[in-house]
């Protein structure tokens, strides 16, 4: 069977990704792992996509993993996409999903609000409670801290220019949620020309959040990896 990897999104962890590692593991040898700083793994000096780059490639290099297929929910997408960039041999083919392209910073700022511990607590009990379980008491905070600060610098500079997207030749398939409220498909489309060998679809019944997904078609999807 083929390999898989399997990366999760931000603020998120590899346990996030379980529900469709169990859908497909009859169909890939299935790898995850959770980023550093999250799923209560240590932080490192350098909390963003370059890090998160590394994360990645130390994790392949680790398990002696090479032309791998890699799935990307949101942020994850991002990094399998720059990984492409700066290490093609490491990669087969890439299917990314609701993953955000567009980056400025009244865009930042407006994500970022989303991201205050305070608010999520006061607002949204049970989810403050999801991240405390995923990230530890302590360590959710820092992670969205860290995550705002991210996606600020994010918003002056994009860390995949639009030259960079040209000279990617992995072929990638990008999906998009029919109901994604966080990415357009406008800034989709524009990136899926850009690369120079890539699809575009649809995914029905769906929203951005990885629970609000239609897993099963989600999977098919994967599936036609090949």
């Amino acid at each position: 069977m083929n390999n898989l990897l399997l990366l999760h999104g931000a603020i998120g962890a590899k346990d996030q990704l379980d529900p469709l590692k169990k859908m497909l593991s009859k169909k890939f040898n299935i790898y995850s792992f959770s980023f550093s700083g999250h799923g209560r793994t240590m932080f490192r000096e350098s909390f963003d996509i370059e890090q998160f780059t590394t994360d990645t490639l130390s994790y392949l290099l680790s398990n002696n993993l090479s032309k791998v297929f890699i799935f990307g929910y949101s942020m994850g997408g991002y990094i399998a996409l720059n990984l492409a960039k700066k290490h093609p041999d490491k990669v087969s083919q890439i299917i990314t999903l609701g993953t955000k392209f567009k980056w400025t910073s009244e865009i930042a700022e407006k994500e970022v609000k989303m991201l205050n511990p305070d608010s999520i607590e006061a607002k949204v009990p049970v989810f403050a409670k999801i991240l405390s379980k995923r990230h530890g008491e302590d360590g959710w905070r820092t992670l969205l801290s860290k995550t705002a600060d991210m996606m600020f610098e994010m918003g002056q500079t994009n860390p995949i220019s639009l030259l960079d997207f040209k000279g990617i030749k992995t072929p990638c398939k990008l999906l998009l949620a029919d109901n994604d409220e966080m990415v357009t498909m406008e800034e989709t489309l524009i990136i899926k020309d850009l690369l120079q060998n890539s699809t575009f679809e649809l995914l029905p019944n769906s929203k951005h959040p990885i629970e609000k997904v239609d897993l099963s078609l989600l999977a098919v999807q994967i599936e036609k990896l090949q």
